[in-house]
């Protein structure tokens, strides 16, 4: 807030203004931060990328989007039920200031479309600036997007850059790179590791692990689980 506030009367001090403006009486607008994800499971990649582009941008928060129906992946795959991948983003987030989890796509049900997503969140905060957070290999697909030129009318992209030198986005899309320390993990690999009965620890908080484990996802059992134990939450 204290940041937000010095953009503001920045101007004014240089200008020499002497009467600063009644600060009950401005509106500051939100930044708030759009991660979605499929979350097939979170991982500590996906909260380290959006805790550091929250404090790299000054974003007042970062919603999680769990999505309903990744509709580019679930052609090609099977996805774990939404409703567990919803609790398990929340034992991932939960304690950290300025992640939030939402399940507004889920609500909505059918295919989830980040455009749709973003016209909620600015129907709730009409002012809000909005940020949506990709990975590079992911902004390099964006043309595939639904309505993503629309969707370039209404919102930022931010794109936490992933070693690529060079990353070229349609003209119409106003976007950020940022460069902001990367934990690479891959939740196909995560799975691949569960179901194998494999060490997880540096990949997944113990939160994470004690969802999955209860609700018996990615072939965990009592039987192959003590290898994955999870990382303090």
């Amino acid at each position: 807030m204290r940041q937000r506030l010095w953009r503001l009367l920045k101007p004014l001090c240089r200008t020499g203004v002497s009467r600063v403006p009644d600060l009950h009486l401005v509106s500051v607008p939100l930044r708030i931060g759009l991660f979605g994800g499929t979350f097939d499971p979170p991982h500590v990649g996906h909260i380290a990328a959006a805790v550091n582009v929250r404090h790299a941008l000054g974003l007042d928060r970062v919603l999680m989007v769990v999505a309903n129906d990744p509709y580019q992946k679930s052609s090609s795959r099977d996805i774990t039920p939404a409703a567990a991948r919803l609790e398990m983003v929340r034992a991932a987030c939960e304690g950290i200031p300025g992640l939030e989890v939402s399940d507004v796509e889920i609500t909505r049900g059918g295919p989830s479309y980040t455009f749709d997503t973003v016209r909620e969140v600015l129907a709730e905060y009409p002012d809000a600036e909005v940020f949506v957070i990709v990975g590079s290999d992911t902004a390099g697909r964006l043309e595939t997007w639904h309505k993503w030129n629309e969707l370039a009318d209404i919102a930022t992209f931010v794109v936490i850059a992933r070693d690529v030198e060079e990353l070229t986005l349609p003209s119409a899309v106003n976007s950020i790179r940022m460069d902001v320390p990367v934990i690479e993990c891959s939740s196909t690999e995560l799975r691949r590791r569960l179901r194998a009965g494999e060490d997880t620890t540096h990949l997944l908080s113990r939160a994470v692990f004690n969802v999955i484990h209860a609700r018996n996802l990615y072939g965990v059992t009592d039987r192959r689980s003590t290898a994955s134990v999870g990382l303090s939450a």
